[in-house]
């Protein structure tokens, strides 16, 4: 008689296969993304001649553009049924774009890159999260969030190192290097098609219903707004990632090596999420939400107050371990708190309001940054930081 006992999985192997390969196309597209991105701040600022206003009000709307798009493509995937069908799209059209941003002749023909490649993330961003939510047992969502985001951070830093290689290598072609990005982000594509697979039993479509209803607003119920309202004063505290390209600038760094910022940053980010993701499944999340504010607070502070480059990396570096303890965490609790055939429409209005938050703090930045330079930047985010942690304190012992 055999008497072996098969253990279960435990740890990443877990971690159902789907949730593994959403990993790898969010690290192929990002690396693609990041590419281009680590160098558009630098090329638009010293380029084009754009002030940092331009470049916050450009990445702002950007993002926000990818945000407003997430609870339309949410909301369509609770009601067909297809994330999988969306999220190919949003990846297929991010691609898409990628070889404009070579062709572009302008400041104009980059926003306008810009701005379809974000209308590509906001298609995908909701149909994916709600997605990596159907295929994953509760009491692995932490995890499974976590092992995602760390795929995805993964892709973030590459993407930064590589354009700094590629920049060296091609004695700072930008139009060069940003058609070597076109390839990863084509890799993401086939990879989605390829090795995703929808859940056997996919939350009920909602055919019948109209989609972003007041009754299905009204079904999100009070804890699901509780985490909006968290991470919307989180994000005002934390807008684009941009000034700290600008800030690499500031503290000395050459054009060709500002990206290494976003390494430093994205290294720490990509540590931290899996473990955090885990540990928030094992204790309340809220106590890993509010490291990861105390974090952001402390990160703010040394980019403003810590003068040369040992002050922009050790600000980098907590920016991206706030990065870990909060952005796969804030997806696990609005998973955690709708219904199942909701979190399409939950991840949508999450990231649409969380988008226009990230516009408004965007826009402030530059503005702060061309009249007071980094350290008003930088200190305005740290206040805004204390005040999301003292509110969420205070929320919490009420509750």
């Amino acid at each position: 008689m055999n008497t072996e006992i098969s253990a279960a999985p435990s740890g990443p192997r877990a971690i159902p296969k789907s949730v593994w390969a959403l990993g790898f196309v969010s690290m192929f597209m990002d690396i693609s993304s990041e590419i281009v991105h680590a160098l558009l701040p630098v090329y638009m600022a010293t380029v084009l001649g754009a002030t940092a206003l331009q470049v916050g009000l450009i990445e702002g709307i950007a993002e926000a553009t990818a945000s407003i798009t997430k609870v339309f493509s949410g909301a369509i995937s609770d009601r067909f049924g297809k994330r999988k069908l969306l999220a190919g799209i949003g990846y297929g059209l991010g691609a898409l774009t990628k070889p404009v941003f070579p062709l572009a002749t302008g400041l104009e023909w980059l926003v306008g890159a810009r701005f379809v490649d974000r209308i590509g993330k906001g298609i995908r961003g909701a149909p994916r999260d709600a997605l990596v939510a159907d295929v994953t047992p509760a009491e692995l969502r932490g995890a499974a969030y976590g092992l995602r985001q760390t795929l995805d951070t993964i892709g973030a830093f590459t993407g930064p190192l590589l354009a700094m290689l590629l920049m060296w290598w091609t004695a700072n072609n930008y139009q060069l290097v940003f058609w070597l990005a076109v390839l990863p982000a084509f890799i993401a594509v086939a990879i989605l098609v390829i090795f995703v697979k929808e859940p056997a039993h996919a939350p009920p479509a909602q055919a019948r219903r109209m989609p972003l209803s007041r009754a299905q607003m009204q079904r999100l119920g009070r804890s699901y707004w509780w985490v909006v309202a968290i991470g919307v004063v989180m994000t005002l505290a934390r807008f684009s990632e941009a000034f700290l390209v600008l800030r690499a600038v500031d503290a000395g760094l050459p054009a060709m090596l500002a990206p290494l910022v976003l390494v430093v940053m994205g290294i720490a980010y990509s540590l931290s999420a899996y473990p955090a993701g885990v540990l928030s499944d094992r204790l309340p999340r809220h106590l890993v939400l509010a490291a990861g504010m105390v974090l952001l607070v402390l990160a703010d502070l040394a980019l403003a107050l810590l003068p040369g480059l040992w002050g922009l990396a050790l600000g980098a570096a907590l920016w991206g371990l706030h990065m870990g303890c909060t952005q796969g965490l804030l997806n696990a609790m609005v998973a955690d708190t709708v219904p199942a055939d909701l979190r399409g429409t939950a991840f949508g209005v999450f990231h649409l309001l969380a988008g226009v938050a990230l516009l408004l703090a965007s826009v402030i930045a530059g503005a702060l940054w061309d009249r007071l330079g980094h350290e008003g930047t930088f200190i305005a985010g740290a206040v805004f930081a204390t005040v999301a942690m003292l509110g969420f304190i205070a929320k919490r012992q009420r509750a």
